[in-house]
């Protein structure tokens, strides 16, 4: 077991200076984790366990990216961790989810098309109001924290993450085909929300 003296050394040597990650990187990694999550105590405690696992990882980072580069990594993990729980109950339930049920009567059955009723229209907004597009963040977001968590999973990694397909399958353990099928229904699942919301 190394000293106290002996690990400010090692670190040293590296230019990585734990002491100094609270204060450096906490509430970058909380707000990265908040607005993914969107639980504040389990974001505090995914930044505390993102700390600990980068110090039991210390002498594997290679120091190729920065600090807080390496951090969000670690913290990126743990966020995909809590969305694979909780899709896992998803998937294992047969039934739609009252979100899905929702969406049926978007399309016309017998061509596939929009309904008239549910086309989409463009939304309408001052790009330079930044009081409006503050209140479309937060609808938006409230809109976002309603999907499914598979949905919110799939939705957040590939929107927000922009993590590829293939990746996300792999995390989630979902086909390509499921995949796609997710990202559709989450994006007319938001707009729907958006349209009774904000427009």
């Amino acid at each position: 077991m190394q000293s106290e003296g002996e690990r400010n050394i090692s670190y040293t040597r590296k230019n990585v200076e734990p002491y100094s990650w609270v204060a450096n990187y906490s509430d970058y990694l909380y707000n990265y984790a908040i607005s993914r999550i969107n639980d504040e105590e389990l974001a505090r405690d995914l930044v505390q366990e993102t700390f600990l696992a980068a110090l039991e990882g210390l002498k594997k980072f290679e120091k190729k990216s920065s600090e807080r580069t390496w951090l969000t990594a670690i913290l990126k993990y743990k966020i995909i961790d809590v969305y694979r729980k909780r899709a896992s109950g998803f998937v294992k339930n047969g039934g739609p989810e009252p979100e899905e049920q929702e969406q049926t009567g978007f399309f016309d059955t017998d061509n596939g098309h929009w309904n008239e009723v549910h086309q989409p229209r463009e939304f309408t907004r001052a790009p330079d109001d930044h009081l409006v597009a503050k209140e479309f963040n937060a609808i938006l977001q409230q809109c976002v924290q309603k999907l499914p968590s598979l949905w919110l999973a799939v939705f957040t990694l590939k929107h927000l993450d922009e993590l590829p397909a293939a990746t996300i399958c792999k995390a989630l353990k979902l086909t390509s085909s499921n995949f796609w099928v997710i990202i559709h229904r989450a994006k007319i699942n938001l707009r729907a929300c958006l349209e009774k919301n904000w427009i």
